[in-house]
């Protein structure tokens, strides 16, 4: 039996943690499909996108730090209607964004 090595951290991805809020309630696939749209199928693969949280107005995104400005400018350009997405703050762990919640 073969034994996998783990990665070094030196060798994993650096993530940033992207708390917003929004004035109505949305649904992820809704922001999954407008971030889509602005930086394309390859650009949400290269950011690693992931939804940690999602509850009615607040959820918290993980992603690449190398991505963290262009997800934010993604989420500003989210129009519908009297919708507005703000982003609130950027962390690089999930302890220092649940205080802010």
């Amino acid at each position: 039996m073969i034994k996998i090595k783990n990665l070094l951290p030196s060798l994993k991805e650096r993530k940033r943690y992207i708390l917003y809020k929004t004035n109505k309630k949305m649904n992820k696939d809704d922001i999954d499909g407008s971030l889509k749209s602005f930086m394309g199928e390859l650009g949400i693969a290269k950011s690693g996108l992931k939804f940690i949280k999602h509850e009615n107005e607040i959820g918290i995104i993980q992603v690449n730090h190398k991505f963290v400005d262009e997800i934010k400018t993604g989420l500003a350009l989210i129009y519908r209607p009297d919708l507005m997405i703000r982003t609130v703050r950027v962390s690089g762990t999930l302890n220092n964004l649940k205080g802010a919640i």
